[in-house]
This record gives C-alpha cells, structure tokens and sequence, in this order.
C-alpha cells in the first residue's frame, strides 16, 4: 500500500480528475435522491462516456458516482417519505416521522455522518482485507470459482421478493443473453441466427439499459406522475447534531456497521437488504423499541451506516475475487474489463496501485458528500421538486446517447429498444431485474470455469468432492431450495407446537 501512495496522489492532483470527482458526487447526489433513480443507474448511464478516458480517471468519475448515490438515497426517505433507492426502504421507517416533528435537520445530519462512517470505514476495511482475499484465492481452481458464481446468483434468488421461482426465470434469461456469441472454450457460434452483430455478444451496456434504464423509465410514464409531497424547509437550519448524539448510538452504529461489511461481502447481497437487518436489529436490541416507527434516531443511524458499510464489503469480493457484492460492483467490472484491468487474485500483482486506487477514492469521495450535503441541505428540496416530465425525457436521451457511444451504430440503439420491451414485461410479469443483471455479468465466467472443471476431472461429482467447492455447491442448493426447506420447517413447528398443546 505505502508504495503506490505517490501514484495515488498524483492522480488526485490532475484538475480532470478532481473536476469529475466532484460533478460525479455531485449528480450521483441528485440520481440517489429522487425516488426511482439510483446511483446504480447512474453509473449505467455515463459508463459509456469514460470509454475515451485514462482507467484512473474512469475509475474516480464512476466511484463518484456510485458513492453519491448510495449516500444521497436517505434524502428522499427523510423528505417525503420515498425511499430514493431499495438501500434506504428503512430509513423512511423513522427519518420521516423525525422530520414531520420539526426535527428535519437532525435527521438529515444523522443520514449525512450515518453516510460518512460506514461507506469510510467500510472503504479502510476493504483496503485491509482485500489483499488476503486474494492470497486465499490463488489456492482456488476452476471448481471453486465456477461455484462461487453459481452461489452468487442463488443468493439473489433467496431474497428475491414475492416467488422465488420467478427470480430464478430473471437469471435464466440473463444466463441465455451471456450465451450469445462465441463459446468460450471451442468458438462456436451460439444464437447469433446469422447477424453480424450479434457476433461479439450481446454489449453490457445495450442490454442493462434497456431492461433497467429505459423500461423504468416507460413504464414511470405509463403509471403517471404524481405531484412530490411540499417539503417544509423550515427545520433545516443548522446541523441538527452534536457530539452526545453520536456517543449515545455507539454500540448501535458499531453493530450496524458490521451487519452491513458482512452482507455486503456475501456475493449477490448488498445494501438493500443490509439497510433492513440493520433496522430489525437495532430496534430488537433497544431498550425502548416502541420509539421505533415514531421518529428514533436508532432507527436512522442502524440502517444508513449498514447500507453504506456494504459499499466497502461488496469491494472485497469484487477486487480478491473478480465476484461482484452486488449489481453496482458487476457493472463496475464490466467497466474495468473494457479498460484492461481484470479484477481477481492476480489484480494485486499486475495493477495493485488501481485497486488502492480504489478504495482511496471511495474514502476521499465519502468526505466529499458528507461536506456537500452538509453545505447544500437548504437546497435538498429544490432537488426532490426536479419536474420528472423534463427529467425523464433526459434520461431517455441519455440512454440512447449511452447505447450509441458504446457501439458506434444505431442498431445498438434499436436493440437497446427491443431489451426494453423485454424489461417492461418483466416488470408487469413480476420477474425481478437484480438476477438478471449478475447472471448476465457473470455468465461466462461461470460457463468459463466450468467446461475446464469438466476438461480436467470428466465428472460433476468432482464439484463436491473438492473441500471448499463442496461447501459452496451446498450452499448454492439450500438457496435454490430453500422456499421448500422454509415450508417444511413450518410445518415441523406447527406439529410440535400442537403436541406441546
């Protein structure tokens, strides 16, 4: 690490890089805190555009805008009551009865340094475990890492939300678009039906947003737009924090901190579901839990430091292992790709000094928000009040702009239209979007790892039979299965329950 701090300074003295930092905190701000954008569909959006830059400065421009994202979602969730994103869903719970008591500038303090502590921290964590990771990871083989994707996409299905069948449709379809093109160990041409095009695969970028971006977008306007709530702007004066407010939440902000490293670290899972154990468990370890859902600050401290921790745990097993913690580090590595750097163990010894790079920029953009948001507060409803009949028409030309910047023709373009049909009857067939996204991420390198696994043994068995691959195929099963497992456990409980009576 202390070797490439020159390098790393360096790039933060170039103006360019500096310049984009801030802009790209800045509108990952905005995209975090209006209700139905994110910094996951902000850093979609301008992907395209760092295809020109040097990997340095793309790598700060995305961080930047990821960073912000994540730590502007809790605006909208303490303004309207509208969580700006699924990462700050518990934050509505009580930062908006905290601010309809007058009290919106406690509130918006407590989501700011919440922000601050666990997307730092998370990042410093990261820094100092990633390497080991990796030293862990080179005693991996085909097996392991083929099982690591297949648990990576499991996992998503277990939490996917209403039936978890349909989540497992999403990854298939992603899993049938990663297919496209040439196979991987023999060439063959595989569903390209004899188009040109469609010879190098399906792009990232076309197909995510199509089916994230641009359906969203369709569908928005095909529901109507509903006038924002006013936002008293009254209570926004001052910080609304002081330092006893912070030593009272202690244990609170340490546990949540921790709950939000971890899920973030387990791949497939990430802030949206941390925010939400967070909540349920700082209000279970509170002494006065009835105060929760009335405007407790617990009740924001928990779920912002957790959803923000998972920044810096889902880093980890992008960096060491090439997997990503979650769809915005998949998007990432694809980006990275594009430039060269292939994330994993041997990342460390070929571009060590990009990945410190990485984990410094996540640190140097948290301080970053945190004094944005603390300087602009009065200027948050003003954001949340951004007309979406204008908006949203320039999000759409954004994304056309994005699909032709990618492939340099407009058939990409039409494809991109024709992935948002497939987005939009996804959305009214219920299936979810976040397996989906990883399956396609991580389709090849899933079908990659296992043709070899079967070159090198000529069996399936081999899967369980080595120790650690064994462990994560269980894994991978008792998520796929585990509608069932619940039911029967159920049913187990009512039965002994009825004895017992």
């Amino acid at each position: 690490m202390i070797g490439y701090i020159p390098y790393i300074v360096s790039q933060f003295l170039i103006p360019m890089n500096l310049i984009l930092m801030v802009v790209g905190t800045f509108v990952g701000i905005v995209f975090g805190a209006i209700p139905g954008l994110s910094g996951t569909m902000a850093v979609m959006l301008f992907m395209p555009l760092t295809y020109t830059m040097d990997h340095a400065t793309a790598i700060i421009f995305l961080l930047s805008l990821w960073i912000g994202g994540c730590s502007g979602a809790f605006i909208g969730s303490v303004l309207l009551g509208i969580p700006g994103s699924a990462s700050a869903v518990a934050t509505c719970w009580d930062g908006h009865p905290m601010a309809q008591k007058g009290q919106a500038s406690k509130a918006l303090a407590i989501g700011m340094t919440a922000s601050f502590t666990g997307t730092f921290f998370s990042a410093l964590a990261a820094m100092l475990l990633a390497e080991k990771v990796a030293d862990f990871a080179f005693a991996m083989g085909a097996w392991e890492y083929a099982a690591l994707c297949l648990v990576a996409m499991t996992m998503v299905l277990a939490i996917s939300k209403g039936n978890m069948f349909k989540g497992l449709a999403s990854s298939c379809i992603g899993l049938l678009f990663a297919c496209v093109g040439y196979s991987p160990i023999d060439a063959e041409l595989r569903f390209t039906f004899g188009n040109m095009y469609l010879l190098s695969g399906l792009g990232m970028i076309v197909v995510l947003t199509g089916i994230f971006a641009v359906s969203h977008i369709l569908v928005t306007f095909g529901k109507g737009f509903s006038p924002a709530p006013e936002v008293d702007g009254k209570g926004l004066k001052g910080f609304g924090l002081g330092i006893q407010d912070f030593k009272e939440e202690m244990g609170n902000i340490i546990r949540s901190f921790l709950i939000g490293l971890g899920i973030g670290f387990l791949p497939g899972m990430g802030s949206g579901l941390s925010n939400l154990v967070a909540y349920s468990s700082a209000k279970n370890a509170s002494k006065h839990p009835e105060e929760y859902g009335n405007g407790a600050a617990g009740g924001i401290w928990a779920p912002e430091v957790a959803n923000n921790a998972a920044i810096g745990g889902a880093m980890i097993p992008m960096a060491a292992l090439g997997i990503p913690g979650d769809s915005t580090t998949a998007l990432l590595i694809g980006a990275l790709t594009i430039h060269g750097l292939e994330m994993g163990p041997m990342v460390f010894a070929n571009s060590g000094d990009v990945v410190y790079l990485m984990f410094t920029t996540v640190m140097a953009v948290a301080a970053i928000v945190l004094l944005m948001q603390a300087l602009g507060k009065r200027w948050f409803p003003y954001i949340l009040k951004v007309p979406s009949v204008y908006m949203y028409p320039a999000l759409l030309v954004i994304c056309l702009a994005s699909a032709y910047v990618d492939s340099g023709n407009l058939y990409k373009c039409g494809m991109m239209m024709a992935f948002c049909a497939v987005g939009v009857a996804m959305h009214f067939g219920g299936l979810p979007t976040s397996p989906l996204i990883l399956a396609f991420i991580l389709g090849p390198t899933l079908e990659k790892n296992m043709l070899k696994a079967f070159q090198y043994s000529g069996t399936w068995t081999s899967f369980f039979t080595r120790p650690v691959s064994g462990v994560l195929m269980v894994i991978a099963l008792i998520c796929i299965f585990s509608p069932i497992i619940r039911a029967i456990l159920q049913r187990l409980k009512g039965t002994i329950g009825k004895e017992r009576g």
